[in-house]
């Protein structure tokens, strides 16, 4: 599965892998997915949604929680707790639903890494089964991203001129 810039895998029969490359530096990249001044700029999911609230503690043990807000008003909350964080390089942190679409709790690993002044992010999900792994492929979760993930390229330049690099 991909889409022109995204690419979906499914690396075991409970895991999905998304795979992204952005025209940034690791830093910048790494930034954009934990600092909720740039994340409410640029994510999460279809462009009907917008990020309305985030709050990262980002530390070991420290919780994130984000609320997407449709156009509509109909909200979508996730949380989770940071397991391991390797600044500019890795994130581990669980995932789930506050209005449960599947059972259970998500893994996630977020990988960056920079060749050439271009970052490969790599997130691969965990679930509890591939049941649950299936349900989330078949969510339009692909898509959302995709959609997302467009955005923030979108934005990096903007973003690397802010921070002025």
């Amino acid at each position: 599965m991909s889409t022109a810039t995204l690419e979906v895998t499914t690396p075991s029969d409970r895991e999905i892998a998304l795979i992204r490359v952005f025209n940034a530096p690791r830093k910048l990249v790494f930034d954009c997915f934990t600092k909720c001044e740039l994340l409410q700029r640029w994510g999460l999911g279809p462009r009907a949604w917008a990020l309305t609230e985030c709050d990262v503690d980002l530390r070991v043990g420290g919780a994130w929680r984000f609320v997407t807000t449709k156009n509509t008003g109909e909200t979508m909350v996730m949380c989770g707790v940071f397991r391991e964080i390797v600044v500019p390089e890795r994130i581990v942190q669980t995932e789930r639903f506050e209005q449960p679409w599947y059972p259970g709790e998500g893994l996630n690993t977020s990988t960056f890494v920079e060749s050439g002044g271009k970052t490969t992010m790599t997130i691969t999900c965990l679930y509890d089964s591939k049941e649950v792994r299936d349900t989330v492929l078949k969510s339009g979760m692909e898509g959302g991203a995709s959609v997302s993930y467009d955005r923030l390229a979108e934005l990096l330049p903007t973003f690397a001129a802010e921070a002025g690099s």
